[in-house]
């Protein structure tokens, strides 16, 4: 990180230290909004943002979304979040507070395409992508000048599925020395194991083209192309343990039509991967993502 983004973030950060974030995740039933809200009220916190959801009124599940402002609240967050403990177990709640002027620590890994990857450092340099890029990790060389250029931390691990888990013994022991807290496959062109995935739950990003489970495997802009798709897009998702399977966090198309070449359709395609996985990172880095079994509630 350079020296004149030090100072951005100091400044950003010291004008956002009152303000902090709850999520709620709890069964449904009357009168939720006005326990969350009372409490807040009771601990002198301004709700200057709320957005909440109900999967079914009669059986199911309530999610809410509440950020606010609270004079001092450095200082009084581990109150706040101790006294909270008891309404929350009595409403069987799931939830989390997070801090505005807590900034994630995130790694991104990515193979020989670089577009992802691209369009996240530029969204961080234009102070649009609310993290801080700790670190970014390679089976290629390729990316390493422009993210060194940056001041960020490069790694290249050539990798393999013959020696996997020393690579992923390797990497595991790179995030923990940078203390990641996000991680984000840029189009990283390989497959994580359980035990890798399971040290970063609801914590690794990915992206990947639409035309799963259509055209699975190898060339699958040349197969579409042979087809004659009409619609192509990309997804991004939580990754978990079940391949291209995770939770989906954000999804876009755009439509083709018999003028559109195979180079076309690589180039709409990085375009779309590019918007898509810029959204599902803001999206987590902001705290506005729940993950409910298979499923993510997205307060926009």
């Amino acid at each position: 990180m350079t020296s004149s983004t030090q100072v951005q973030v100091k400044k950003s950060t010291k004008k956002l230290e009152n303000l902090g974030r709850l999520l709620v995740k709890c069964p449904d039933k009357a009168g939720i909004v006005a326990v969350v809200s009372t409490f807040l009220h009771n601990h002198n916190c301004n709700i200057i943002e709320s957005s909440q959801y109900s999967s079914n009124p009669e059986q199911g599940m309530f999610f809410i979304r509440i950020e606010y402002h609270c004079d001092n609240l450095q200082e009084k967050s581990a109150q706040l979040e101790k006294d909270f403990e008891v309404i929350a177990k009595f409403h069987e709640m799931d939830y989390n507070f997070s801090y505005r002027n807590e900034r994630l620590r995130t790694a991104i890994y990515v193979s020989k395409e670089a577009h992802c990857l691209m369009e996240l450092l530029w969204e961080w340099q234009n102070g649009d992508l609310d993290t801080d890029i700790v670190v970014v990790v390679s089976n290629h060389e390729d990316a390493r000048p422009f993210v060194e250029a940056l001041g960020i931390p490069f790694h290249y691990i050539p990798a393999n599925k013959e020696i996997r888990k020393q690579v992923e013994a390797e990497q595991i022991r790179l995030m923990e020395e940078y203390k990641v807290d996000l991680l984000i496959l840029a189009r990283y062109m390989q497959i994580l194991t359980p035990e890798f995935v399971t040290h970063f739950e609801s914590r690794i990003i990915n992206i990947h083209h639409s035309f799963l489970p259509a055209f699975i495997g190898a060339g699958p802009y040349e197969r579409a192309y042979e087809r004659g798709v009409k619609l192509i897009g990309a997804t991004s998702h939580y990754v978990t343990n079940n391949l291209d399977e995770g939770p989906i966090i954000e999804q876009d198309v755009e439509r083709v039509d018999h003028r559109d070449d195979v180079s076309d359709l690589k180039k709409i395609g990085r375009q779309i991967e590019r918007r898509v996985l810029a959204k599902a990172v803001k999206w987590h880095i902001e705290n506005r993502i729940i993950v409910e079994g298979n499923k993510t509630i997205v307060f926009h």
